[in-house]
């Protein structure tokens, strides 16, 4: 059976590139976010999150759990190779910005999500 642990460094990064967009120090992301700023110098080193963390944390970012998840001994090769969600990917992003209210970034989702469903049903 495969294990399932998460991928801190990745999780490290999406909270870094949140942080950098915002111009925040760790500090103030860690208020912001609302966790501890130790928190966030844990997952920096390396060390898992406890569950309360990591939930608030990806809620946060507005980004499936998922995608942090890390499988050892995968099953198919398709799980192995399998592209993240886009949708996904572009919402911290979307969110990050300051010239966009939080009506637009739904619109945004709306035309995005539209798009890609579109383009999968052509190809």
């Amino acid at each position: 059976m495969a294990k399932t642990t998460i991928n801190t460094a990745l999780l490290y990064s999406a909270l870094d590139a949140a942080r950098q967009q915002r111009q925040l120090s760790w500090r103030a992301l860690a208020g912001e976010i609302g966790v501890s700023p130790s928190l966030l110098s844990r997952l920096g080193n390396g060390l898992k999150p406890d569950t309360d963390g990591f939930a608030t944390i990806v809620g946060w970012l507005r980004m499936p759990a998922e995608q942090f998840f890390e499988r050892d001994g995968m099953d198919s090769v398709d799980d192995q190779t399998r592209e993240p969600d886009l949708m996904a990917q572009l919402a911290p992003l979307l969110r990050a910005r300051k010239d966009l209210s939080e009506t637009d970034v739904r619109y945004l989702q709306q035309i995005i999500g539209a798009t890609v469903e579109r383009a999968r049903a052509q190809g």
